[in-house]
């Protein structure tokens, strides 16, 4: 039974547990991950346990919501971070307006609940000239007396795509599809529960050439970076320190870098998102970080 049809059953005379598994499904129908979806469920779970499982949601009040919150942080016995608290009011707000907007519910309870938003230090990235001279220590590389492709292939293809560090690792030859135009790399995942994140995202035409000077050198038959995790990002420790930057690069680091100049470039939030495979719950804190970062480098 899908979302709607689940909702469409549901009541003022309902209680929780059944309304939460409505809710689980509603939050995979709109591409939510599954790390978000257990998060979410957890928390609601919790107020079932707080409010009792048999409670009709009719019944459920803005009182009785800001006391579950308040237990949370000073009842429960159980840590709960600046962090957490923020996403638990998220995942009651979230629960009660799907609740209403199906109207199973006739008010929301939660719409006046105060939202305690928590956002995390900007990440760290690099400048666009910073980004050129690591680009110059890679083509160096390339032209050396014993030529190595490896640093312009890795971070020139992580600074343009903004993949991650699974997605990075995960990538075979078949992935890459160069005579396109554009070339593009499509991320792939194995797990179904991840296929709504797969996406193709285009390569610049001087990666592919760097690309197969680095196929030749390493003969690379398959997977496209056959090391280790840990060489990769020693690999791009080596850039950082050939560089002369205080700054450390990181698989992260890269991939905010290049959602800093996409935007930074025009492009529009939407294609962003899409590239870095963000749903919309996800992008929600990712978007305003980048609005911030942007603003930050503007202001000087």
């Amino acid at each position: 039974m899908d979302s709607e049809n689940l909702s469409a059953h549901l009541s003022s005379e309902s209680t929780l547990p059944p309304a939460i598994q409505g809710w689980k499904i509603y939050l995979a129908d709109q591409g939510n991950s599954i790390h978000t979806i257990k998060a979410f469920v957890h928390d609601l779970e919790i107020l079932a346990q707080f409010l009792s499982p048999t409670r009709t949601l009719g019944s459920i009040t803005t009182a009785d919501l800001n006391h579950f919150l308040n237990w949370l942080q000073k009842g429960r016995g159980v840590p709960c971070s600046p962090k957490t608290l923020s996403r638990r009011v998220t995942s009651l707000k979230s629960f009660f307006r799907w609740l209403h907007q199906h109207a199973v519910l006739p008010h929301n309870p939660a719409e006046k609940v105060i939202q305690r938003s928590v956002i995390s230090p900007l990440p760290i990235v690099l400048t666009p000239s910073e980004v050129e001279r690591v680009m110059e220590i890679c083509r160096e590389h390339r032209r050396a007396k014993k030529p190595d492709a490896r640093y312009f292939t890795l971070f020139y293809l992580l600074i343009s795509t903004g993949i991650k560090k699974t997605e990075c690792l995960g990538i075979n030859l078949n992935h890459l599809e160069l005579q396109h135009s554009p070339p593009f790399l499509f991320v792939r995942y194995s797990n179904p529960q991840y296929r709504y994140k797969e996406r193709k995202i285009p390569l610049p035409l001087d990666w592919v050439e760097g690309f197969e000077e680095y196929r030749a050198q390493y003969q690379i038959q398959d997977r496209l970076f056959p090391w280790s995790q840990r060489r990769l990002e020693y690999l791009l420790e080596d850039l950082s320190e050939q560089a002369g930057l205080e700054k450390h690069i990181s698989f992260d680091m890269c991939r905010w870098t290049c959602a800093l100049l996409d935007l930074q470039s025009g492009m529009e939030k939407n294609a962003i998102r899409q590239k870095l495979g963000l749903s919309k719950v996800q992008w929600r804190e990712v978007g305003m970080k980048l609005d911030q970062l942007a603003a930050s480098i503007l202001a000087g």
